[in-house]
């Protein structure tokens, strides 16, 4: 089995397959983890007022099982297969015809594309995995902070100390410049966020963003966090202006600053050294 996965077409095959399966699930935690987070906030509040919180019904990103939410039709095996089943149901819910979201399998198809690339950019062995757990979370944390801005603790938390775990044998990194990136990464937009905020009396930017980035330099190194910022600075204006031209979006809605630092943390684990050596050759 091993033989066989060495073989870079065939690993990135499985691996795109994989990401297509994992993409899925990421559907399933993209829509139900800030509900449960939801739900966490006001049984908490309703035991700091002292109020009888109501029983609570059992809701995880396994139970209930997943349904239409116009008629309550519950999804079966056939009618979640990644892709195939929107493409054969035609976008619609097998019970009511209700339409279903093309973000659903627009999230499937991102996650297989990009489980595969990465498989293919580093082969089979332990950065390819450590790099597709990196991806799948940045896409997870991505689609969440465009819904509701928030970046979740429970994966941005989890992706830090996993970061700094991978890097104990110097995966992507050595464990000093790991740890010297977690806390770099912390404390710059920490520092951007109480600058703002001194100058302007807002609030720029939410605490999950320093938390993410200090996530991603945990797993790329203090050396890549200058280049992150960049990116994310760049890709922030690429998508803002064509939000206000093409879309209509005014200049004063708010963007989630989540999801280009997650862009940013992927161009940068894939093509980071090369980009680095790129910009500072002719200097």
């Amino acid at each position: 089995m091993m033989t066989v996965l060495s073989n870079p077409p065939v690993f990135a095959a499985c691996a795109a397959l994989l990401g297509l399966c994992v993409g899925s699930f990421l559907n399933v935690v993209i829509h139900r983890l800030p509900k449960i987070m939801e739900r966490q906030w006001k049984a908490e509040c309703a035991e700091l007022t002292g109020q009888e919180p109501a029983p609570p019904e059992r809701y995880n990103l396994v139970v209930p099982r997943s349904a239409c939410p116009a008629c309550g039709h519950r999804i079966s095996a056939l009618e979640n297969i990644p892709v195939l089943s929107w493409l054969v149901l035609r976008g619609r819910c097998a019970g009511c015809k209700a339409p279903i979201s093309r973000r659903y399998p627009a999230v499937e198809l991102l996650t297989g594309a990009l489980s595969g690339y990465i498989a293919w950019h580093f082969g089979f062995g332990m950065a390819a995995a450590g790099a597709l757990f990196f991806t799948w979370s940045m896409i997870a944390l991505t689609f969440i902070d465009l819904d509701t801005f928030f970046l979740p603790d429970s994966i941005t938390l989890p992706l830090l100390w996993l970061g700094l775990l991978f890097n104990i044998n110097a995966t992507y990194v050595s464990l000093s410049s790991a740890v010297i990136g977690a806390a770099a990464g912390y404390l710059t937009l920490w520092s951007v966020y109480w600058a703002f905020k001194w100058a302007t009396g807002k609030e720029g930017m939410g605490y999950g963003d320093f938390k993410l980035l200090a996530a991603i330099g945990a797993w790329l190194g203090w050396t890549m966090l200058p280049l992150t910022i960049l990116l994310s600075s760049l890709v922030g204006a690429v998508i803002g202006i064509g939000l206000i031209v093409f879309a209509g979006r005014g200049r004063s809605v708010p963007i989630p600053f989540g999801p280009y630092l997650a862009i940013a943390g992927m161009i940068a684990l894939l093509h980071g050294p090369a980009l680095t050596r790129a910009y500072l050759g002719p200097l």
